[in-house]
């Protein structure tokens, strides 16, 4: 994450990215933007806002060598030569025009932005932002005419998010230049993240969490609530992110063996966790350090709440894992011919 409470604009400017598969062509701007003081203090903040809650980090990626990867090598000459910025924005928005698949890429504005005074992990650095724009907003205009106010309908961007948008800062470890991305709406991940800018998650911390608290969400749905519940999914989510919680670094081992009694539950979850890997392409840690904020992100994200079809709902409290197995019985009633859930308590609100 960063901070933007030092950063301001130093270039800026908009092209409009059209769909090769649909007859619409790219519109490029010869000037930057030269903003008024409203205009700047509202587009500063509406751009840099998402990425002060990105957790993950990305680095380039390529197939043959990272030097072919399009963006990175756009990149590279605009952080060696500002002067190139207008010609440079150019031919990312021809590289993005180049990735629209299919004629469901929306078309839309394109902002190309270089940034200064970024802070990210206590480094102050310039950056450069690449922000795509795909939906407009109705919102009303009013206006004098002939000594009375009308009212009409323009479209317009909302600024209070923005749709993709990516920051590269000129910033870089062993793996390459730190990249965050936002994708607000993602119809096409792919596209976005793959295609156009061709770039993968960075080896941490970060990451290893994220990975394997995805192992487990898959698994306590594919497995757990399919063969043995809803209860049993929400109770080992519960105690997953416990885990995590507890601990600073992750054993893969200890966090089976910890979580499951039953060896037949461990089979399942280490056959998932190859299973995973697999579609996944990668190759999970048997060790790592836990990124606190990734987390409480997604503890965040994660519903606990069993749904019943006689609309009743049961929600769990996730920051309480055992409550489930303590209080919380499922059974079926013969008489009824239908399961039920007996919940105990000594109050209620």
């Amino acid at each position: 994450m960063i901070s933007r409470k030092n950063a301001s604009i130093s270039q800026f400017i908009i092209h409009k990215v059209g769909n090769k598969f649909n007859d619409t062509k790219n519109a490029f701007s010869d000037k930057t933007v030269d903003f008024d003081e409203a205009s700047y203090d509202l587009m500063l903040p509406f751009l840099l806002r998402p990425f002060g809650s990105v957790v993950q980090s990305y680095r380039f990626n390529h197939h043959a060598n990272i030097s072919l990867n399009e963006i990175n090598s756009y990149s590279t000459q605009l952080f060696a030569d500002e002067g190139s910025f207008i010609e440079v924005s150019k031919h990312i928005v021809t590289h993005l025009y180049e990735q629209s698949s299919s004629a469901n890429i929306k078309t839309g504005d394109v902002l190309v932005v270089l940034f200064e005074g970024i802070e990210f992990r206590d480094i102050t650095t310039n950056a450069i932002g690449i922000f795509k724009i795909e939906s407009k907003v109705n919102f009303f205009q009013t206006y004098l005419e002939n000594n009375s106010y009308d009212v009409l309908v323009q479209k317009g961007i909302s600024s209070k998010k923005v749709d993709k948008g990516c920051l590269i800062l000129n910033q870089s470890d062993g793996e390459g230049n730190i990249i965050l991305s936002v994708d607000n709406n993602s119809y096409d991940a792919q596209y976005w993240l793959n295609h156009f800018l061709n770039i993968k998650y960075a080896d941490d911390s970060n990451n290893h969490t994220q990975q394997y608290i995805e192992l487990c969400k898959e698994f306590s749905t594919e497995v757990l609530k399919t063969n043995y519940g809803a209860q049993e999914r929400n109770t080992f989510l519960a105690q997953t992110i416990d885990f995590f919680k507890e601990n600073e670094v992750v054993n893969v081992e200890r966090f089976r063996d910890e979580l499951f009694e039953e060896d037949k539950h461990k089979r399942e979850f280490d056959n998932f966790k190859k299973e995973f890997e697999g579609e996944q392409n990668l190759v999970l840690r048997n060790q790592f350090d836990v990124a606190e904020a990734v987390v409480t992100k997604e503890k965040r994200k994660i519903k606990t709440d069993i749904k019943l079809d006689t609309h009743i709902q049961i929600k769990l409290d996730i920051d309480a894992p055992d409550a489930s197995a303590e209080y919380l019985e499922r059974g079926y009633d013969e008489e009824k011919k239908m399961h039920y859930y007996k919940v105990f308590f000594n109050a209620e609100d």
